[in-house]
């Protein structure tokens, strides 16, 4: 098994063994059982079960910017409604367990306490604000979106929706779609311009 091959077996195992373990309870041994690889060999790519799923939770935040990065639309509008989507639904052959969904979330509940969750975490907020603000400043410079929009606060405000909608999705089984809609109002009533909608 080449070096690609093995880390692509690392990460699909450690999904797997999350979904049925969880962030607390899993373990090198439950990972390895997922894996072709024996619980030695991942002791060899990484120190501790820390390392492996700091490195997993990175791996995480990198697919998720490609989607980011791959949004699109004919508008603005239609840009910042597929933004949404592209955040809080994953793509149809890649979502996720309720399990994992539930794991990751206590990753992110790691970020007060391990520098080097929090750091990912913050890289990862940062470049979805970016993303967020790009869509909005080009709704504005389009004229679809109030020429007096505060980009940078509008910003803010989605991506707190979005943390907390997921938060409530796992947590207490809200449905995403909910948000989705909710946030669509608020673009509508907010942030778009009057007439501008194209």
């Amino acid at each position: 098994m080449s070096t690609g091959e093995s880390t692509s077996d690392i990460t699909e195992g450690t999904y797997r063994a999350l979904c049925k373990h969880g962030y607390a309870d899993v373990t090198m041994e439950d990972i390895a059982a997922e894996t072709d690889v024996s619980k030695s060999a991942l002791h060899y790519h990484y120190d501790s079960k820390h390392d492996l799923l700091v490195s997993f939770f990175q791996d995480l935040l990198e697919g998720f910017t490609e989607r980011l990065d791959a949004v699109e639309g004919e508008t603005a509008y239609e840009s910042l409604l597929n933004l949404i989507d592209a955040v809080l639904f994953p793509p149809d052959d890649d979502a996720p367990d309720l399990g994992f969904q539930t794991a990751v979330l206590e990753m992110k509940a790691q970020g007060p306490y391990d520098e080097s969750f929090r750091r990912y975490l913050k890289e990862h907020e940062h470049t979805l604000r970016e993303h967020v603000e790009d869509h909005l400043a080009d709704g504005v410079e389009s004229g679809e979106f109030r020429a007096d929009l505060d980009v940078e606060a509008s910003a803010d405000f989605l991506v707190t929706v979005f943390n907390g909608a997921q938060t409530r999705s796992v947590a207490v089984g809200r449905p995403v779609e909910e948000t989705r809609e909710t946030l669509r109002a608020h673009i509508d009533s907010m942030i778009v311009a009057d007439g501008g909608r194209k």
